[in-house]
């Protein structure tokens, strides 16, 4: 029997998920077995490992999509069973360092406080940064921080980091632990179950390590939210979910009022910017997590990703000359000119964009009738505005466009909606998380 079960997990990602498993192959510690979940992939992949890899490798195929944590969970039991001493959990996008296994295994030999040690992951477009080096829960903002993330690296960083929590996408943790804490909490199906993983090691008494001579790539391409709100429900669902869990009685109030304040902000934003489905989700996700409505989420509540640029097409029409007012924020104004150039689709002669320093208020420039001028002034919030003249229209760094009457009036009503949201369903909100 091998030291290390090393378990792949994969969903319709075969060209990945080989070459993760070949550098897995490719480790100079060789005391290990691979075994390879594929969460009944519609891409071929179980057909194409198997025919790659035949026994290099054990193949599990799942009837149905298990996410994540239940893909893994697949491989955990197996090696549970068979009396591994350790699990090495891999994404399907990581590419590791020959060494990276090895440098996991002789830390926790010789740390047996640790219960979990993680790799140091990098961005695999972009090697030269660290994408994390350990998970902190921020328990005074309710959220989780990857350690170090977007860092060049530079040397300077520490060669050993712990912390509440590392990302599943590379970690090494002792099958005994595992039994004390339980697998990867398969109810989230996607998202926060690794931080759950982290923390519930941490509680029972075992350190939590990160590893800087264990190096891996990973690409984050899967995390984009691009086609469906599939993702963004995971995300907020069970980012709820797990501080009601955890946080402590006396600081429960203060969690609802941070959340629903959070939630109100994202749906509040997506119904401006005409982006109803996104709102919709998040609004599923936080009924699903008060009322514990875990696992994989119905398919009614995922949605199309929808981005619309009627609203700006629809104030450039019959302008010839678009200006830009740069209000101290430059930058801003120049990437909304390249949004402006790229929808125009008007050719040069009969269609121009300048930007201009300072503010609309300020501008001398009269040499165009004003029906075909078009104004645009930046920026960095149109929720704290105070000219509400409507005389220029104001795009703020999130895209926001404040032009018309009615936006006017979600302007001016946000600060008291907000309030009466919290309000409405505080008290609800905190009796579900009081229950836990």
């Amino acid at each position: 029997m091998k030291k290390i079960a090393a378990v792949i997990c994969n969903y319709n990602k075969k060209e990945y998920a080989a070459e993760c498993i070949q550098s897995v192959m490719e480790s100079v510690f060789a005391d290990l077995d691979i075994l390879v979940v594929d969460n009944a992939s519609s891409d071929g992949s179980a057909e194409y490992i198997r025919e790659r890899f035949a026994d290099q490798v054990k193949l599990f195929v799942n009837e149905e999509n298990l996410g994540g944590s239940g893909g893994f969970n697949t491989g955990i039991r197996y090696a549970l069973e068979q009396g591994y001493e350790y699990v090495w959990c891999l994404d399907n996008d990581v590419l590791v360092d020959e060494n990276a296994v090895g440098e996991l295994y002789a830390f926790m030999e010789s740390h047996p406080e640790t219960g979990m040690t993680g790799s140091k992951v990098y961005h695999m477009e972009n090697p030269d940064y660290v994408q994390q080096f350990g998970i902190d829960i921020i328990w005074d903002e309710y959220c989780c921080e990857a350690k170090y993330h977007g860092r060049l690296e530079d040397g300077t960083m520490p060669d050993v980091v712990y912390s509440d929590a590392v990302a599943a996408c590379s970690v090494l943790v002792r099958a005994s632990v595992i039994r004390k804490i339980g697998m990867l909490p398969e109810e989230n199906f996607l998202y926060w179950d690794d931080t759950e993983w982290g923390y519930r090691c941490n509680l029972a008494g075992y350190k939590v390590a990160s590893l800087g001579s264990s190096k891996v790539l990973h690409s984050m391409g899967a995390k984009k939210e691009s086609v469906n709100t599939f993702p963004l429900y995971y995300a907020w669902r069970n980012w709820i979910r797990f501080f009601m869990k955890y946080t402590g009685k006396e600081k429960r109030e203060d969690m609802c009022t941070a959340f629903l304040e959070g939630i109100f902000d994202v749906v509040y934003n997506d119904f401006y910017l005409g982006e109803e489905n996104r709102a919709k989700t998040v609004m599923y996700a936080y009924d699903d997590a008060v009322h514990g409505n875990m696992g994989k989420a119905e398919e009614s509540k995922i949605f199309p990703v929808v981005h619309s640029s009627g609203k700006l097409e629809g104030l450039m029409e019959g302008k010839k000359e678009i200006r830009i007012y740069a209000n101290g924020l430059a930058g801003q104004a120049e990437q909304f000119a390249e949004t402006v150039k790229q929808l125009g689709g008007w050719k040069a002669e009969n269609f121009s964009v300048k930007i201009l320093e300072g503010t609309f208020s300020q501008s001398r420039e009269k040499d165009l009738p004003e029906s075909e001028i078009g104004s645009f002034t930046m920026t960095k919030d149109i929720f704290r505005l105070e000219d509400f003249s409507l005389r220029t229209v104001y795009v703020d760094e999130e895209g926001r466009i404040l032009a018309t009457e009615d936006d006017l009036f979600m302007v001016m009503n946000r600060s008291y909606s907000r309030r009466m949201f919290v309000f409405s369903q505080k008290d609800l909100f905190l009796s579900f998380a009081d229950k836990l």
